[in-house]
């Protein structure tokens, strides 16, 4: 498995000779005016589009936020053959393919297997958050002899990791063989919005450090720490929670730009 952080929630992933994508965000900084509030992007992609190579698959948590899908980002997945979300995702942007929670759908790989993606539960803030925030995704990627990887997306539950984790450890998964994580890739950096009074939107980073407890022995792999306002834990304050919890060996905070190889 290689992973290349492309910049906040943004992701490169090879993984069975298949390429993904995590929520595309390609914009340059700016800033965006929504109802009542303004987000802001604080850096450019390390990665350009035409440079990703060929996309298999696009994992889009959500299509509702510029941070997950921003303007570059849409333009960018009527290229890609596949893409991945909420069936009201699929409603929205067109070509989108939804996926009730739980539910798989198995791509071909080059060596002739196939790899299953199954759709997880994520919860983007607070219990009650969806009439604000919106129904959200995450993500398993499985198959016969590769490594499993769970994609969190926008997801600020631990309670949820732990629903995951004890059905794949019971093999309760339809179409996932039972068994753990060996890599996460979590979407931290605990999101912020006056929206829901300041509650985090994403996972904050002790309960980034409690996700990791639950889902030993994968590596830990954030990101969605950088690049724009609303997130207000970055990379140091996470480091520095992992250390603090003893977990800093299971921890690989990615450089945006540079593949990281599992």
């Amino acid at each position: 498995m290689k992973i290349t952080h492309v910049g906040g929630p943004t992701a490169l992933i090879s993984l069975g000779g298949l390429a993904f994508l995590t929520d595309p965000a390609f914009d340059e900084p700016r800033e965006y005016q929504l109802p009542g509030r303004v987000m802001k992007k604080l850096t450019g992609p390390a990665v350009q589009p035409a440079d990703l190579g060929p996309i298999d698959a696009v994992l889009l948590s959500h299509d509702q936020h510029k941070d997950n899908l921003d303007d570059s980002g849409r333009a960018l997945l009527p290229w890609i053959p596949l893409v991945l979300s909420t069936p009201a995702a699929a409603t929205r942007v067109d070509g989108v393919r939804g996926l009730e929670t739980w539910e798989s759908i198995e791509l071909p790989r080059p060596d002739g297997g196939t790899l299953t993606v199954t759709s997880l539960p994520a919860r983007h803030g607070p219990e009650g958050a969806e009439p604000i925030t919106g129904v959200v995704t995450g993500f398993l990627l499985s198959g016969t002899d590769l490594p499993t990887l769970y994609v969190s997306g926008d997801n600020a539950s631990v309670g949820l990791v732990a629903e995951i984790v004890a059905r794949l450890s019971a093999g309760t998964i339809p179409g996932v063989a039972a068994g753990a994580v060996d890599v996460a890739l979590l979407f931290a950096g605990a999101a912020r919005t006056t929206l829901l009074d300041g509650a985090p939107l994403t996972l904050t980073s002790e309960a980034a450090a409690e996700a990791a407890r639950l889902l030993t022995p994968a590596a830990i792999v954030p990101v969605h720490t950088e690049g724009w306002s609303h997130f207000t834990e970055g990379p140091d304050h996470l480091t520095k929670t992992f250390t603090t919890a003893n977990l800093t060996n299971r921890l690989h905070l990615p450089t945006p730009g540079t593949p990281m190889t599992f």
